[in-house]
């Protein structure tokens, strides 16, 4: 039987019923924080956009930081596969593992898992760094606080998704597995999209939770990952989810994007005024 994974934090990071989480959506595109406007109905345009990075936390917190990528997407077509990857804070499962057949639920219905490209990447992967395992993915918020934002900006859409959450978050393993996805999708990829799943500076005050994260995005915005990397250790940033953000700037470089696009970023404090521990958000796209 086809495992369904269904929805661990609906009720904590996100409503548990469908109108109350449409409305909370809503709220996040149009709350001041956010883009100020819902996203477009019809997804006409080619696609252009081949990764986004964008928080994780609750909606309340994180969600209008979030809503400026889903909105950028959401005036081109629908992906067919959308691959997320995101810090596995668990510990649970193997310390890179995919999920490569099965549904996801959320409030707002069942999303599809890719089995034929994800049986693809795992073929790709002569080191044997991933772990097909369900387990690691049992309790994870990082990947599933993103699914009612995709449900919600491609309504009536059957794209499919690629979990894969990540313990091991070395550069060098970061780097192998973006190539590994890159020769995947790399003759076909216009049906994909990228989405890594972090936050960035965790519970240090305003200001020092902005400088560490600005001169982290710096370098996200060049992509240079090892510069990023470097800039993390010198400045004992807390990013959460490197590893996923580096794997996205090299797949998207490989694919010939030359920089990023920050959309946003805003802390915690900004929205609950409290500013003396805060974490940072970032909305960034690479197209």
């Amino acid at each position: 039987m086809e495992y369904k994974r269904k929805a661990v934090v609906a009720g904590s990071f996100y409503a548990a019923n469908r109108q109350s989480l449409e409305a909370q959506i809503k709220n996040c595109f149009l709350h001041e924080i956010g883009p100020g406007v819902l996203p477009a109905s019809a997804q006409e345009k080619e696609r252009k956009i081949m990764g986004i990075i964008v928080p994780h936390a609750g909606f309340m917190y994180s969600g209008p930081v979030a809503a400026h990528s889903y909105l950028q997407l959401s005036f081109e077509k629908t992906p067919r596969t959308i691959i997320i990857l995101g810090p596995n804070h668990r510990g649970l499962g193997g310390e890179v593992s995919l999920m490569s057949s099965g549904q996801w639920q959320t409030p707002l219905g069942t999303i599809e898992i890719d089995q034929s490209i994800a049986n693809e990447i795992i073929a790709h992967d002569e080191k044997r760094i991933l772990r097909d395992d369900f387990q690691a993915h049992l309790f994870e918020h990082s990947i599933e606080v993103q699914l009612p934002f995709l449900q919600f900006i491609y309504p009536n859409s059957e794209f499919k998704i690629i979990p894969i959450s990540i313990i091991n978050q070395q550069l060098v393993s970061m780097k192998y597995l973006a190539e590994i996805i890159y020769e995947t999708i790399k003759d076909k990829y216009q049906d994909f999209l990228l989405i890594a799943s972090s936050d960035f500076t965790h519970y240090e005050e305003q200001e020092s939770t902005k400088h560490k994260d600005s001169e982290g995005i710096k370098e996200i915005l060049k992509m240079d990952t090892d510069l990023f990397y470097m800039t993390i250790q010198n400045n004992n940033a807390s990013i959460c989810g490197p590893g996923p953000i580096s794997v996205v700037m090299e797949a998207c470089r490989k694919l010939g994007v030359n920089q990023g696009q920050l959309l946003k970023y805003a802390t915690s404090g900004d929205v609950s005024g409290i500013y003396d521990q805060v974490v940072g958000y970032a909305s960034i796209i690479f197209q």
